[in-house]
């Protein structure tokens, strides 16, 4: 098999996933409001879940990955905010559809989890992605077997 042709793609956060937190910590909160609990541990958790919401869309918003590369010899790149091009393995990867989850580790900033949605990347880039990321797991499972 020829080796496949280099991937590489600029990185922003995607806006809708942060709309889908902010609704589900809605719901969240509505759920607890709704709940059977005394006033103030209604008022507790509700604070508690939109903190964590606010953090949680605020670590997205802020991600120090602005574009990555795969190479043709399954070597990984970040290109950080920083303007510093860092090595990276790939963790591990889920494809949902139209999404693919990509969790990237570096030496030295650690784990990295990109987020490739419809309304941040290219579908092209994202098609690439899925079939190189299927064969990737097809001889992953050949060589357990």
């Amino acid at each position: 098999m020829t080796s496949a042709p280099a991937i590489g793609f600029e990185y922003r956060p995607s806006p809708g996933y942060r709309f889908v937190l902010i609704g589900v910590a809605a719901l969240a909160v509505l759920a607890v409001l709704l709940g059977a609990l005394v006033w103030w541990v209604k008022i507790l958790l509700s604070l508690l879940v939109l903190v964590a919401a606010v953090r949680a869309v605020r670590r997205i918003a802020q991600s120090p990955v602005s574009a990555a590369g795969w190479a043709a010899d399954d070597s990984w790149t970040l290109h950080m905010t920083s303007h510093d091009d860092l090595p990276a393995t790939l963790a591990s990867f889920r494809v949902l559809g139209a999404l693919v989850l990509l969790r990237l580790k570096t030496a030295k900033h650690g784990t990295h989890s990109l987020l490739l949605a419809p309304d941040n990347s290219d579908a092209d880039i994202r098609r690439r992605l899925r079939m190189r990321l299927a064969t990737l797991q097809s001889e992953d499972s050949s060589a357990r077997a």
